[in-house]
């Protein structure tokens, strides 16, 4: 089955700028919608960004201009600029829809990776 592995994660200053990238392992697959979510202690988990297979991209208001969701064949990136407090959060990499040579798989997660924006 599919793997999905998010990295780039940890602390930085308030302005501050981190990209993000949810690689993702196994056999042949497609995924349809790939996306970024958040979810902050006290808070629900928001939807960030997502981004379909062709490309049309989906932003939370409280991000839009400041982030940047992007994808490859095997990767999918979230470019944070302007990184602010409210920012910190685990982010989770999901894939709404993995299509493989024998299966479909729905609604799979990452392990999160941590971002902590504080001076």
């Amino acid at each position: 089955q599919v793997q999905l592995v998010e990295t780039g994660g940890g602390l930085v200053q308030p302005g501050g700028s981190l990209r993000l990238s949810c690689a993702t392992f196994g056999t042949s697959f497609s995924i349809s919608t790939m996306g970024w979510y958040r979810h902050a202690p006290g808070k629900q988990r928001d939807m960030v960004a997502t981004i379909t297979n062709g490309g049309s991209t989906v932003y939370a208001d409280s991000v839009k201009g400041r982030f940047t969701i992007s994808r490859d064949k095997n990767t999918v990136y979230l470019q944070m600029n302007s990184l602010k407090p409210e920012d910190t959060a685990v982010y989770y990499c999901n894939a709404d829809r993995i299509d493989t040579l024998v299966t479909s798989l729905y609604n799979v997660w990452g392990q999160g990776t941590r971002v902590t924006v504080s001076s």
